[in-house]
Order: structure tokens, then sequence, then C-alpha cells
């Protein structure tokens, strides 16, 4: 699977504030974007249709900040993917007006991986990454 930068910003500012979930600020712009090496500019972009697609929250002012808008649980890889990329589009081979019988034997292997792959990607929400996250930090050790 190859995804975009945008698309793994998103995953990443997603988990972010999965991990400040029970915090009772939310967190700030920079708070997302320093620690994950996200470009603040974009990651507003991507704030904004996370935001649109009601997996995000937003408050103004001063204690304002980014706050999940559902329970992390909730919310998938592929939810997430899908809002900031969009649904597959066609492949090139697709397009063509030459359908050979090879190009329907690989085009039946494409749409099976990528069904394979949206499976995979539903199956794993933002509470068993952010688990896993936590888990990954206490096991660190700093000389």
């Amino acid at each position: 699977m190859k995804l975009s930068a945008k698309a793994e910003y998103a995953c990443l500012a997603v988990l972010e504030l999965a991990l400040r979930h029970h915090q009772p600020e939310p967190a700030r712009l920079t708070d997302i974007a320093a620690p994950n090496g996200i470009p603040e500019r974009f990651l507003v972009q991507i704030l904004l249709q996370l935001k649109g697609a009601g997996y995000v929250t937003s408050l103004r002012g001063a204690a304002g900040g980014y706050r999940l808008a559902a329970e992390p649980r909730e919310i998938t890889l592929w939810d997430v993917v899908q809002t900031v990329e969009g649904p597959p589009d066609a492949s090139v081979a697709e397009q063509s007006c030459s359908h050979t019988v090879g190009w329907h034997v690989l085009h039946d292997v494409w749409l099976e991986s990528n069904r394979i792959e949206q499976q995979h990607l539903q199956q794993i929400d933002f509470a068993q990454l952010a688990e896993t996250a936590t888990e990954q930090n206490t096991n660190m050790f700093y000389i």
C-alpha cells in the first residue's frame, strides 16, 4: 500500500489526538505538529478535512485546540485514509480501451489486493494504536 504524505500525516494527527483523548484541554496545533514533524500549514488543511468528516472538533481562542469528536475505538485507519485520500481511483489500465485476458487476470488480483488492504485497515482503530504507542513509549530506555 502506498500512502501519500497527507494520509500519513492525518493518521499521525489522529493518533496524537487519541493519545490525548482523556486530557481535559484540547491539543494545540503545535502539540500535534511538532512531535510528528508535520508542517503546521499542511496540518491545518488536514484537520479541516477531518473536522468536515466529523472525526475532529476544534475550539477557538487562547485555550482552544483540537480534540477527537468520537471515541478513538470508533475511528479506524480506513476512515482517516479515505477522508483525506478519497475513494480509490480506477487504474490506468482500466481506463484504456484494450481489455486483454492478461488485463482481466491482473485486474482481479488488484481488486482482491485492494479489498484485503481495506479490510485490514478497517480492523485497526485508534484506541488500539494509542495503546500500542503507549506501551512502546513505556518500554523506551533513555540514556
